[in-house]
């Protein structure tokens, strides 16, 4: 749901960009006292599978395009404060090298998928698994019902953002400066979108990553989850 340059007038990029530089701010001071040295090399390998998962781009209406993000999981893994760091990481990497998303809308992008959606999965996914054990099945679902929702509230912003921008930005006539789409066309295309494709591969991908590591290695999900 990367949000292409032009497509945002500049007072709404400059506002997430104020939104965002506290968030990165507190992120940063939060992850150095509670990540242990041990998951640092988990941030690493969260940004490159956010980075390589978000890669499969699928362009739809209104400048934007649908994807699965992975900032849920990595949240379930390391704390949604990690997680909006490796995320940020990710989109820094694919607007500076690879022309995905606008520099203008990092600002934006960053606060649907690197903020929004890693806390909306992750306490999502703690409430599901409340006093449950690591190697619970629930977790599994827990899991992918915190992707879908995780992305899908991200999809749901990045909707309204489109939308607002004829309504704030146009000309004496009517005439949109930026995103031509009104709430009526940006919303249910983004969302629809998101709910019929996009979030079923994020619940699919965070479950069995979930289910993989419950086979594997237990400890990654007692860590941030709160289970025994």
């Amino acid at each position: 749901m990367h949000i292409s340059d032009g497509y945002l007038g500049p007072p709404t990029s400059g506002f997430f960009y104020a939104v965002m530089l506290p968030i990165w701010a507190g992120a940063s001071r939060i992850v150095k006292k509670t990540l242990r040295v041990k998951q640092v090399p988990v941030l690493a390998i969260g940004a490159a599978f956010s980075f390589v998962i978000m890669m499969f781009n699928v362009p739809i209406i209104a400048g934007s395009t649908g994807h699965a993000v992975g900032g849920v999981l990595v949240a379930i893994l390391i704390g949604p404060w990690a997680a909006c760091i490796a995320v940020t990481i990710a989109l820094a990497i694919q607007a500076l090298l690879f022309g995905d998303g606008g520099i203008t809308a990092f600002g934006a992008n960053c606060f649907n998928m690197a903020f929004v959606m890693p806390f909306t999965g992750y306490y999502v996914y703690r409430a599901l698994t409340f006093k449950t054990s690591a190697d619970s099945n629930r977790r599994v679902f827990a899991a992918g019902i915190a992707g879908y929702i995780g992305l899908n509230v991200a999809a749901f912003l990045a909707g309204v953002e489109f939308g607002l921008q004829p309504l704030l930005h146009h000309t004496a006539t009517g005439q949109a400066l930026y995103c031509p789409y009104g709430l009526n066309a940006a919303v249910p295309t983004m969302v629809g979108e998101h709910l019929l494709i996009f979030g079923w591969v994020e619940a699919v991908i965070t479950a069995l990553v979930v289910r993989f590591l419950q086979k594997q290695d237990t400890e990654l999900l007692v860590n941030t989850s709160g289970g025994k």
